[in-house]
């Protein structure tokens, strides 16, 4: 029973050293104090569906109809934060600035926003205006707003960064397994003057407010900040996106909300020094969020935030890791030293179906790795299964022989200890045994006794008595 024991123990051990390499955990993007961050569309997530950007037109109590944009984003626990403006969207011709700022609480598909001159009612496409007693208003459909410098082409001349295909323009850097650049990226080449274009996608993370939701930055000669931000439906921070982080704030707020692909482009000029070490002429900043001006030659008289102290001494540019998950893509600079153009670089409706095509065909691509990869595993997964399935076959088959042996043993009763018994002994033996009792009769003589002397000889007619 004990060897059976010990053979399964071993036979488990093995089954166990065989079914590692199956094991694996799925890891997901969250921070204890962060919550979760998705760089997908969460499934399940109900609040996720009905954040977004809104418009249409709104009637007055005068019977006037004004346009009105609305942008709403989730908060988390089914709470949401919103902002309306009159004359539509940041960035839209008719925009005023002044925002009408909501709140709300979603119940099942919709959410109730109050806080302004009406309620509204948000549902996945479209949104109702309702006033206080109750008469409609008006209607808001979802709109999805495209930067106009989105993927806009290399023109001659620059430098490529990044483009999915490798990350050596940079010193430090990693991909994601879909081709895309992670936060935390160092560029090799170092530029005086130059004019950077970058597109960015930030995380959704409802939980997450302030710096902690979707965090980066273009820090260029690792000095000065561009800041990366989800501000999304936010009034302009002076930490915002478009911000000079701490230094100034974007002229407008032109975040789009998360997830969906975003653009900056940046113009640079370097400050001056003189043979002293003193500075001559101040750096300078100009910056287009999705194609908007969004800080127009900003002169930066020292640093920006945790940037390196100020020096004539180039350093790279980096892509700050704040812990969120942004992602990077079509990266490429104008070294306006070595050469001039148009900037920032408006695509054609041309230049944007090219792109399109290209990235349905790079999608296509990895859909069909993906799909190979997978296959691959469920062979290996089903491999593996049929060492588990033998090794526990042959388990079962050792466990099930040694219990037929031992059903076939005769089962021993256990024996009582009987006193010992002298074996019988030999006639030599029993010989020795008499002459040792002979022996024992002569050592039994006293040392004092004496054999009896012969006695001298008497006289004729005497005898011994007399």
């Amino acid at each position: 029973m004990l060897f059976t024991k010990r053979l399964m123990f071993i036979c488990f051990f093995q089954i166990a050293l065989i079914a590692i390499p199956m094991l694996g955990s799925t890891i997901v993007a969250q921070n204890k104090e962060k919550g979760p961050a998705y760089t997908s569309p969460p499934a399940k997530d109900m609040s996720f569906p009905l954040m977004g950007e809104f418009m249409g037109s709104v009637t007055s109590d005068d019977g006037k109809k004004q346009i009105v944009g609305l942008q709403i984003r989730s908060i988390g626990n089914d709470q949401f934060d919103a902002v309306a403006y009159y004359g539509g969207l940041p960035g839209q011709p008719k925009f005023n600035p002044e925002p009408i700022q909501m709140i709300g609480k979603r119940s099942g598909e919709f959410v109730v926003l109050s806080g302004g001159p009406w309620a509204i009612f948000v549902e996945n496409n479209q949104c109702r205006l309702v006033d206080l007693q109750g008469k409609s208003r008006g209607q808001l459909k979802r709109v999805k707003r495209r930067s106009p410098t989105m993927h806009s082409p290399a023109p001659e001349g620059a430098v490529i960064l990044f483009d999915g295909t490798g990350t050596d323009q940079f010193t430090t850097a990693e991909k994601t397994s879909d081709d895309l650049l992670m936060e935390g990226a160092d560029v090799k080449p170092m530029f005086q003057d130059f004019n950077l274009h970058v597109e960015f996608r930030l995380p959704y993370m409802p939980y997450a407010d302030g710096q902690q939701r979707g965090n980066s930055g273009l820090y260029l000669q690792s000095r000065y900040e561009c800041q990366v931000l989800d501000s999304f439906a936010l009034i302009p921070k002076i930490d915002g996106l478009g911000a000079l982080y701490r230094f100034r704030p974007p002229a407008i707020n032109m975040c789009f909300p998360p997830l969906v692909w975003q653009t900056y482009d940046v113009q640079f000029t370097a400050p001056r020094w003189n043979a002293d070490g003193s500075k001559a002429r101040n750096a300078t900043i100009t910056s287009w969020i999705n194609g908007v001006k969004v800080q127009d030659n900003v002169s930066l008289p020292n640093k920006t935030g945790a940037g390196k102290i100020e020096e004539p001494l180039l350093l790279p540019t980096r892509f700050q890791d704040h812990g969120d998950p942004v992602r990077f893509r079509n990266i490429w600079v104008v070294d306006r030293g070595l050469t001039s153009g148009d900037f920032p670089q408006k695509t054609t409706k041309e230049q944007i179906q090219s792109a399109i095509k290209l990235e349905q065909l790079k999608r296509k691509e990895r859909a069909k790795a993906a799909r190979k990869q997978a296959a691959d595993k469920k062979r290996a997964a089903a491999k593996q299964k049929a060492k588990i399935d033998s090794a526990k076959a042959k388990v079962e088959q050792a466990a099930k022989t040694s219990s037929e042996l031992e059903k076939k043993q005769p089962v021993q009763k256990p024996v009582s200890k009987k006193p010992e018994s002298k074996p019988p002994e030999s006639k030599k033996p029993t010989a020795e045994k008499k002459a040792d009792k002979k022996v024992p009769a002569k050592a039994t003589l006293k040392p004092s006794l004496k054999a009896p002397q012969k006695q001298p000889a008497k006289k004729t007619g005497e005898t011994p008595d007399s």
